[in-house]
């Protein structure tokens, strides 16, 4: 049995693997450990899905998307 990555299911946005609102703690963990040295690329990468999401998502408040998308990873 093959297991299901934690990408996002375009146009709902949910995680393929665990059905919650994607980015979910998995793919955040992957994320950040795949773009470790390189932060900003992580953050043009997040951006780009962000718009995205918006445009799919437009009934949802675009300032939640933002920190579902962007907020988690800025640098602390």
């Amino acid at each position: 049995m093959r297991r299901r990555e934690h990408l996002p299911s375009r146009p709902t946005w949910r995680c393929q693997a665990c059905g919650i609102a994607w980015p979910c703690s998995s793919a955040k963990l992957r994320l950040l450990a795949e773009y470790r040295e390189d932060r900003a690329a992580l953050m043009i990468y997040l951006t780009t899905l962000h718009t995205e999401a918006v445009e799919q998502l437009a009934e949802l408040d675009s300032v939640n998307l933002a920190e579902r998308f962007t907020g988690w990873a800025r640098a602390r």
